[in-house]
């Protein structure tokens, strides 16, 4: 007999159990019984050997060759006319990405160029106006050989990031920044990890000395970053704020129930008063007219017996940011505008809640 007959049921139960204990065999042998802080040390380890990496890069600035040929580069890239061509492939490619989308975005004009495709019609991106800045650990990536060998048949500027000073990109390099030959937390040596993460913080250093270099403001940063938090936390008071018809105003003089005719048009909660100059001498809230009805008041009465006398205010180019600080630490809704002293605008805080202001 062939093999006994087991009822459907059973056989689901029994294929069930055998995979059970297949499953069981192999989690065993990938994390033993009691391997548990072997593999939080294995985790620490590759951050301890991280951190010396860093630690290897920040030496090399106290080295004079080394920060010598770094200022040479930021000089270099603080001249460029056209952008920074950054190029690398496998992982340093990817560092390379992401140093391009820290450059672009902090002021330095950058694009980024994949090897496989350069020798396919795109290093026509690459003019006599720009520069190109290589990534590559080993230095003999033979997929950058074709950029090596337009930027020096057309004269373009080739800057090199590498740890091996007789390589192909250290030797082709105008100016070549030797990386340190860092130990990768890989324990086979092989993976690149130790080695990426120098480059990539090397990249942030460069992208940050531009920065400094070239005046990079807030606003500026606010320009490339309109739009997600970091572009809500840079919003100017002006951008939001209510302005002209939009801003409950009323003279001193004017009656409480005036007051609150302009209040009850503008929906803001409040009413500026000023003087006949268009300056801001108080504010009327609601919390004031509910005070002042309850103590019967003629309505007849010059809101300015019972307005709020020197009001919370702030100027158009302030951040918004600052002015929602202003408002939890006063707990107040309303902001009024004001430049050189004059009204110019009125800032309530669902306005800086909707445009995502933290």
């Amino acid at each position: 007999m062939i093999g006994a007959f087991v009822p459907a049921r059973q056989g689901s139960r029994h294929r069930a159990e055998l995979k059970g204990e297949r499953v069981s065999t192999l989690a065993s042998k990938i994390v033993p019984f009691g391997s548990g802080s072997r593999i939080v040390d294995t985790a620490c380890r590759s951050l301890s050997i991280a951190a010396g990496g860093l630690q290897a890069l920040e030496a090399r600035f106290s080295e004079r060759e080394f920060a010598a040929t770094f200022l040479r580069m930021v000089g270099m890239l603080m001249k460029v006319r056209g952008r920074v061509i950054v190029t690398g492939i496998g992982k340093s490619g990817i560092v390379a990405r992401k140093m391009t989308a820290t450059l672009t975005s902090t002021g330095t004009p950058a694009i980024f160029l994949h090897p496989a495709d350069a020798g396919h019609g795109d290093l026509g991106m690459v003019t006599p106006d720009d520069v190109v800045l290589m990534l590559s650990h080993s230095g003999e990536s033979t997929e950058l050989g074709p950029i090596i060998q337009y930027c020096k048949r057309f004269a373009i500027p080739l800057l090199g990031m590498t740890a091996q000073p007789q390589s192909t990109v250290a030797q082709a390099a105008d100016i070549c920044i030797l990386m340190p030959d860092v130990q990768e937390a890989c324990p086979n040596a092989l993976a690149p990890t130790t080695s990426t993460t120098v480059q990539m913080a090397f990249g942030d250093a460069l992208a940050v000395s531009l920065m400094e270099m070239r005046g990079f403001s807030a606003d500026d940063f606010h320009k490339f970053h309109p739009n997600g938090r970091l572009g809500a936390q840079l919003i100017k008071v002006r951008e939001l704020m209510a302005r002209d018809e939009q801003v409950p105003m009323v003279r001193e003089d004017a009656s409480l129930l005036d007051a609150t005719i302009e209040m009850t048009r503008a929906r803001l909660g409040g009413t500026a008063v000023v003087d006949r100059n268009g300056r801001l001498i108080g504010a009327f809230t609601d919390g004031d007219l509910r005070r002042t009805v309850t103590g019967k008041q003629n309505l007849t009465e010059p809101v300015g017996r019972f307005m709020t006398q020197t009001p919370q205010a702030v100027g158009p180019d302030e951040l918004a940011s600052e002015a929602l600080h202003m408002m939890h630490e006063r707990n107040i809704m309303l902001l009024f505008v004001c430049e050189n002293g004059r009204l110019t605008g009125a800032l309530h805080m669902h306005d800086l809640l909707h445009a995502g202001v933290a």
